[in-house]
């Protein structure tokens, strides 16, 4: 259960199997069923999560009632509401499984007291946030300086294997466009042969 967390740990950083035993201690196993909310708008986030085996999203309502696709989430990524998660206040967002999902959750308090047990693990989670930080920076610079056809050229390019699992439509609202719009990208690339 814990091999693949471990390897994607200790990508980070040098961590002995002595402290992976502690870090397994804290991790609560939870399998999920497609369309389960792990999180709703309004709640405290009280886990980071990391994906064994599934696939999540994490969106908003916008004003029109429109879900507003922030991320996916499949095999080896960490999920949560950071800001929430973080101040340990209510969440402006939510997070669904679309596939059975089973996960590793870590509470607040876990965390911290990890912590304090196994400061490079601080080190560790540090560094996974700030990759995380510069997916995040180049996908709002991706947003404002390229052309849809752009973005999901590298959609597609960066996540291979989530156009074969999430709906169409939401892919869009990942991309900031209208279904219709990503239709007659993918028509227009197909005609191209460049996907």
């Amino acid at each position: 259960m814990f091999q693949e967390v471990d390897k994607h740990i200790t990508r980070c950083g040098a961590i002995s199997s002595t402290e992976l035993e502690i870090f397994h201690s804290r991790l609560k196993p939870r399998t999920i069923r497609k369309k389960m909310l792990l999180l709703r708008q309004g709640e405290v986030c009280k886990f980071e999560a990391y994906i064994i085996k599934g696939c999540m999203k994490k969106y908003y309502i916008d004003p029109n009632g429109d879900e507003v696709i922030l991320q996916f989430a499949v095999e080896d990524w960490w999920i949560s509401d950071i800001s929430s998660f973080t101040e340990q206040k209510p969440s402006n967002l939510f997070i669904e499984a679309l596939e059975d999902t089973e996960l590793l959750l870590i509470d607040y308090e876990s965390k911290e007291q990890l912590y304090r047990e196994i400061p490079q693990l601080e080190r560790v989670f540090r560094l996974m946030l700030q990759r995380a930080y510069a997916v995040l920076e180049n996908r709002f610079y991706a947003t404002v300086a390229h052309s849809a056809e752009e973005r999901y050229l590298d959609f597609i390019k960066r996540y291979p294997t989530i156009p074969q699992r999430v709906p169409q439509q939401q892919i869009a609202s990942y991309l900031g466009i209208t279904p219709e719009s990503l239709s007659r990208i993918k028509s227009n690339l197909y005609k191209k042969k460049q996907v």
